[in-house]
């Protein structure tokens, strides 16, 4: 089983423990670890912890600290196919309070002037070269600055014509302009991301979301999954509707719990082409993750 990993927010990611967080004070921490990281990368370490090379990574790495995150990734056993870009890949801080429970990311966007046309052309090559060996394509995460709108739905395009499945964690206009023209096989986004990008009621009471996602559902001729954080998975396929229960965990970094959902979904679909198994699995890898200190992970 082969999936390809498209991810076009790049991070390092730096996790740091406290026993107790405290705003507006000095803070020690009691250490930190790193990792390459950006969505889809989170859920191909995910990936592979379920199957070995697995995943293959697509991304842009900025230059000025390219070796850091290559280093980082091949620690992970990550193999990633990168294109170059001008200035810094962005860089996230968790901090996670023990005492609390609590996670808190700090997300430092970087700023460039960089054309990434070239990047964008190069990066839509090597998703065309490889995707005839891949069963699938997980595109996941925001649309940096700079790429252009019509970026997303290209590649959803060109996994269509190689008649591969695509899963699209995604929302607002890049969601919509994909749809306009290609219909992901999966659209796993949470509630609030549902509402914000069809338009749909933040008032609607839990019998009016079932209905919602459903429709929603019948009309794109796909599968739709919303998580809701604590609360149970809603899903559809094609009009049926699903539900699926979270697992209950003492969370210790809930950062990548969707990730690792994404990873295990579409590894499980993958494999025996059972809808609600495949929320099983995915629920039970955001579960894992929850429990570990790093960002995509399903061991503690």
């Amino acid at each position: 089983m082969k999936i390809l990993c498209v991810c076009l927010s790049t991070t390092i990611q730096r996790t740091v423990i406290f026993e107790k967080l405290s705003l507006e004070k000095v803070n020690r921490s009691t250490g930190y670890i790193e990792h390459a990281s950006g969505k889809a990368i989170n859920s191909a370490r995910v990936l592979n912890q379920l199957e070995k090379n697995c995943a293959q990574i697509v991304c842009p790495v900025g230059k000025t600290n390219e070796k850091y995150f290559l280093d980082l990734a091949k620690k992970d056993d990550l193999t990633l196919d990168f294109v170059e870009t001008d200035g810094n890949t962005r860089q996230c801080w968790t901090l996670l309070d023990k005492s609390q429970k609590t996670t808190t990311e700090l997300v430092v966007s970087e700023t460039s002037s960089f054309d990434y046309n070239k990047a964008e052309l190069k990066i839509l090559k090597i998703i065309n070269d490889l995707i005839p060996f891949y069963d699938a394509v997980l595109l996941s995460g925001s649309r940096p600055k700079g790429f252009s709108p019509d970026l997303y739905s290209l590649i959803a395009k060109i996994t269509r014509d190689n008649k591969k499945l695509f899963l699209a964690d995604y929302i607002c206009e890049d969601l919509i302009n994909t749809i306009e023209t290609t219909v992901p096989d999966f659209i796993k986004i949470n509630d609030e991301e549902f509402f914000k990008t069809f338009n749909a009621s933040k008032t609607m009471d839990e019998e009016e979301l079932k209905n919602a996602v459903t429709q929603k559902s019948v009309s794109l001729h796909n599968m739709i999954i919303i998580t809701r954080g604590e609360k149970s998975t809603y899903a559809a396929n094609n009009g049926s509707f699903y539900e699926c229960p979270v697992q209950k965990v003492e969370p210790v970094n809930t950062t990548a719990c969707g990730d690792s959902f994404n990873a295990g979904f579409l590894y499980e679909y993958l494999k025996t082409g059972d809808f609600y198994k495949a929320l099983e699995k995915g629920t039970w890898c955001a579960a894992k993750n929850a429990e570990s200190e790093i960002p995509g992970s399903i061991y503690q």
